[in-house]
């Protein structure tokens, strides 16, 4: 082919329009030659300016987006376009195509608590565009709105929510912090046609001399509360002691009464003294000989309470 055409691309030119000349004018002869050659490029051109023209006129708006028209007549239109492809003026109109889905976007804020203590935020937020205003965010905020929006507004809403409260506040109250939050950005953010369907506080991070007043604040409450315990378990030990004291002078007294006015009482407690030592030398294995009267297993002589005088 290169060498059938050359490599002039004004000869390429010159001999490809004679062929064409030669494809159109072989059956009129030579004379209509030029007509065949042009009425065939002027079909291609044509064509050619159908092709480009359908193309342009034509765009798809993908799922989950949302399109408008900047027209360079009118301006921006409030016609809101859906799904699909759909026709445009070419040259005349630009199609600006939203994504309408949720998007996530995390920023990271430093600010100050009540007690004057810093601590490091970090909040994440769920943010997509209101369908039915996009012509006016397209006027006021463009393509990047939520680049425009979104940071100054979580900043400012951390910095005067957080400064309401204490350190240590914010971990015992989250849920409070969380819920004023997302309250006030939802707010802040609708002023500028923009839906958050979700806002949290993912981290948060205290300052490191914090932190250690903070275990150091622990470790003295555990401290203190063994040493309330051990003050406590002395206080019941004591008044334990007491109890166990007075009766066993209770029981002491009852003795001395039983035996004051009932002798046989310490007969009583000789008999049952003796049985616990008759069953303890029975499950013994060692053979023993003992005196019965010392081991008080002399039962049947008369005791001491019996005859005084022996």
């Amino acid at each position: 082919m290169s060498n059938q055409w050359g490599s002039d691309p004004q000869q390429q030119v010159k001999q490809a329009m004679r062929a064409v000349q030669r494809m159109f004018g072989s059956n009129g002869g030579r004379n209509n030659a030029p007509k065949g050659a042009i009425g065939a490029t002027a079909l291609l051109v044509g064509l050619s300016a159908l092709a480009w023209g359908v193309n342009a006129s034509l765009y798809n708006v993908d799922g989950g987006h949302r399109a408008i028209k900047y027209s360079r007549v009118t301006g921006v239109q409030k016609e809101i376009y859906g799904e699909g492809t759909h026709l445009r003026l070419p040259w005349l109109e630009t199609p600006i195509i939203y994504d309408v889905r949720a998007k996530p976007t995390s920023i990271q804020s430093l600010t100050g608590t009540k007690d004057l203590q810093m601590v490091n935020i970090v909040c994440r937020v769920l943010s997509r565009p209101d369908q039915h205003t996009l012509p006016e965010i397209y006027r006021t905020l463009g393509t990047d709105y939520d680049e425009r929006v979104l940071p100054s507004i979580i900043n400012e809403v951390l910095k005067s929510v957080v400064a309401q409260f204490n350190a240590s506040q914010l971990i015992t109250q989250r849920d409070r912090v969380s819920k004023m939050i997302r309250d006030q950005l939802t707010k802040r953010a609708l002023r500028f046609n923009l839906v958050l369907d979700d806002v949290s506080l993912t981290h948060i991070t205290f300052s490191p001399e914090f932190a250690s007043a903070v275990e150091a604040k622990q470790i003295a409450q555990q401290d203190a509360q063994r040493a309330a315990f051990i003050v406590e378990r002395a206080k019941q030990e004591k008044q334990s002691t007491v109890v166990r004291a007075d009766g066993e002078a209770r029981s002491a007294e009852l003795i001395g009464e039983a035996i004051k006015n009932q002798p046989g009482f310490l007969e009583l407690r000789r008999i049952e003294t003796a049985r616990d030592i008759a069953h303890i030398l029975q499950r013994s294995g060692n053979r023993l000989v003992l005196d019965a009267s010392s081991l008080l297993l002399n039962v049947t002589e008369p005791s001491s309470v019996e005859n005084p005088r022996k």
